[in-house]
């Protein structure tokens, strides 16, 4: 092995991060700030806004300032979706502009990436997303969900990539996420006591979640050989 190669330093893993439903990528950034600084600086965060303003009343109003901003736009039941593609073809071009990327942190919905990009109907142009780690997790096509078309086969077979669900105990979308659990292979799972949101880490937590980082960095840095 070259003195060069011995003497290069692990890059953190980089990781695109996705807000929730009409907020932003500094409201995202401002609660993973609360994460234990020992979790954080082992990763690359890169905070991001959806492609649209926010076309209702967030729920954040009154908590952080907007603008608020949504990824698609949906009926009220959350059934149909409109400019669906329009925000896959957003991500793939975050993804060539930020990227490469090696994983994804985000709501619900960032659960369909890896099988829509195996299926070849999203993210063609971009490497393969390597690991997620989802909050409040839902899916496409479950009890809360409608189905977009891109979307249909996204779960057709399990999801490989390693996977961390973070479920919250109070989560009107509790049910949606242990659902969810049984379409990944080997999901990493913490449970915390609030309801919809990003919570704070317990040191117990912090660990689980930098154990997961460990045996994801090693993935990438594998995959990279």
């Amino acid at each position: 092995m070259e003195e060069s190669s011995r003497n290069q330093v692990p890059r953190k893993p980089r990781i695109l991060c996705l807000h929730s439903f009409r907020t932003s990528g500094r409201i995202l950034q401002k609660l993973i700030s609360r994460w234990p600084e020992n979790v954080t600086g082992e990763l690359d965060l890169v905070f991001v806004d959806a492609p649209f303003p926010a076309e209702g009343k967030s729920d954040v109003e009154g908590i952080y300032d907007p603008p608020y901003f949504e990824w698609f736009q949906t009926d009220k039941e959350f059934k149909e979706f409109y400019n669906f593609e329009e925000c896959l073809n957003y991500l793939e071009d975050l993804m060539l502009k930020h990227g490469p990327f090696d994983g994804v942190l985000g709501f619900s919905q960032v659960a369909a990436l890896p099988g829509m990009q195996k299926e070849g109907v999203a993210l063609n142009k971009v490497p393969n997303i390597k690991f997620l780690i989802i909050i409040s997790g839902g899916r496409f096509g479950g009890s809360k969900f409608g189905l977009p078309k891109l979307a249909a086969k996204a779960f057709s077979s399990p999801v490989g990539c390693p996977s961390l669900h973070i479920i919250g105990e109070l989560d009107f979308l509790k049910g949606e996420s242990e659902a969810l659990l049984n379409y990944f292979v080997d999901p990493v799972v913490i449970y915390h006591a609030k309801g919809h949101t990003v919570p704070r880490l317990s040191e117990e937590d912090g660990e689980k979640m930098l154990q997961f980082m460990r045996k994801s960095k090693y993935h990438c840095m594998k995959s990279r050989i």
